[in-house]
């Protein structure tokens, strides 16, 4: 391994990591990395395109049929579990990157870097655990199945948390004995090569984990499109999501998409609000609301709709946003295209005529080059204008109330996403009707997020995709079943 700078995109030369070796783009292009704290260049990336990707497939395919395919599970087991400490032990190193590249505050960065330990923790754990069965049959035949890895998988990372959807993603491919081939989000992607340069130093085998940089439309793309890739994992917007599984479908290859969300957070009159007002406010400012599970719609029941505005209320103007480092509640969105975005939806909604109940405010002293939006909460958000019906993916949180269970179940499941949903009642039955009725893939009662839930299987329905990660859940997706059948007498 030759590395040629200890914060690897932040001084030149910008490259791909494949083989456990920096390598220079075949373009020998570059891309700006902007800083959305200040809108400032602070350094460049590698363009990858086809050929690079090709050449990190091929390293997987080396990597899946040599040194890493005979690697024992516990071996595999004790790799990843080397690579958790290695993220523990730099995890102010990966957080500052993380920080500088997404704009979010420093606090969640560090946060971001001890779940993607934690990932491959859990996953280093779970490599020689996940088994095959016995099928009873007739006599004379014994019937087995086990689980093989897909081989080459490719991983497709966005921007909004590149170490935790790098822990869950890979950590569990990884485990299941694939190579990964990794295309992380132009926009952010330094914390990522640091760790498959501390993944090489841990002793995974070249080829074994390969990271190419570039545009989705570039590399993204050719990652997509490519015959050597087994399995593809994908983060992102529903609109690419579709785009990704239609040139997998060409040569039949699986897929698994996690494409957003629209988040009710389902407040009814006996909820606890001294437990639940912290939450509500915390799922849809996390990361400045650019979040697939954060709770950007409120509904609260009509008793005490106006209680729950009012005390939500007082907690969205005590509410600060700045730069990254300045550590606040809120930091930048990623880019200007974003803010333009979340700024569009306000001023539909002002002309819409929703009012607002309060917003927060940008710290005096943030610089004005920087992507910065007040958090707000807004009321009485008609349930089928855009701002409550389409994902904004900015700290913008829609309430609306609703008369009884009933209600309550229709403006949960009206939206075209079903990923994350939280209710709020001491009623136990209440409880098991609403988790049954909520079109969701995770339902949190009485909590929402559950400390970032490395254990548990996520992912959504409807247009939040399909598949799931995280827990061991994800281990079947990164496998395929083959079953035995010997007749014997």
């Amino acid at each position: 391994m030759n590395a040629p700078h200890p914060l690897p995109g932040v001084t030149t030369p910008p490259q791909h990591f494949i083989g456990n070796r920096w390598v220079a783009p075949a373009g020998g292009e570059t891309l700006p990395m902007v800083d959305p704290s200040d809108g400032a260049v602070f350094a460049q990336i590698a363009r990858g395109t086809a050929a690079d990707i090709d050449r990190a497939v091929k390293a997987a395919q080396a990597a899946r049929d040599g040194a890493w395919g005979r690697t024992a599970p516990v071996d595999k087991g004790r790799a990843l579990a080397r690579l958790a400490r290695a993220i523990l032990d730099h995890a102010e190193e990966l957080a500052f990157l993380e920080a500088r590249d997404c704009g979010k505050p420093l606090k969640q960065a560090r946060a971001d870097a001890a779940a993607c330990a934690r990932y491959f923790e859990f996953y280093g754990g779970a490599c020689d655990k996940f088994h095959g069965e016995t099928i009873p049959y007739p006599a004379g035949y014994t019937v087995l199945t086990w689980r093989e890895p897909h081989g080459v998988t490719g991983h497709i990372i966005p921007w909004n948390y590149p170490l935790q959807i790098f822990g869950r993603s890979i950590g569990g491919a990884l485990a299941a004995g694939n190579a990964c081939v990794v295309k992380p989000a132009e926009d952010a992607c330094l914390s990522l090569l640091r760790v498959a340069e501390l993944a090489a130093e841990c002793g995974l085998p070249e080829g074994a984990l390969n990271i190419v940089t570039g545009l989705g439309s570039e590399a993204g793309a050719a990652l997509a499109a490519h015959p050597g890739i087994e399995h593809i994992s994908f983060t992102g917007s529903p609109a690419t999501g579709a785009g990704v599984a239609t040139e997998a479908a060409r040569r039949h290859c699986p897929v698994t998409l996690e494409l957003g969300g629209k988040g009710p957070q389902i407040v009814f009159a006996d909820a606890d609000l001294d437990a639940a007002l912290p939450v509500l406010a915390n799922a849809i400012i996390q990361n400045a609301g650019q979040t697939c599970s954060a709770g950007s719609r409120l509904l609260v029941e009509q008793s005490r709709y106006e209680e729950v505005l009012s005390r939500l209320g007082e907690r969205f103007a005590a509410l600060k946003v700045g730069p990254a480092f300045a550590d606040l509640d809120c930091g930048p969105l990623i880019r200007a295209g974003q803010l333009a975005r979340v700024r569009d939806f306000l001023a539909e909604a002002e002309r819409d005529g929703v009012a607002t109940v309060a917003k927060g405010s940008i710290a005096a002293d943030a610089p004005s080059t920087g992507y910065y939006v007040e958090p707000r909460l807004l009321r009485d958000v008609p349930s089928t204008c855009r701002l409550a019906c389409q994902e904004v993916f900015g700290p913008v949180l829609a309430a609306m109330p609703f008369a009884d269970e009933a209600d309550a179940v229709r403006l949960a499941n009206s939206t075209d996403f079903g990923l994350v949903a939280g209710v709020w009642t001491g009623n136990g039955a209440r409880q098991l009707r609403m988790a049954r009725a909520v079109k969701s893939g995770q339902v949190f009662i009485n909590n929402y997020g559950a400390g970032g839930g490395v254990e548990l299987p996520f992912g959504g329905v409807k247009s939040s995709g399909y598949g799931r990660e995280k827990g061991f859940e994800a281990l079947y997706g990164f496998t395929a079943l083959k079953t035995v059948v010997l007749q014997h007498g």
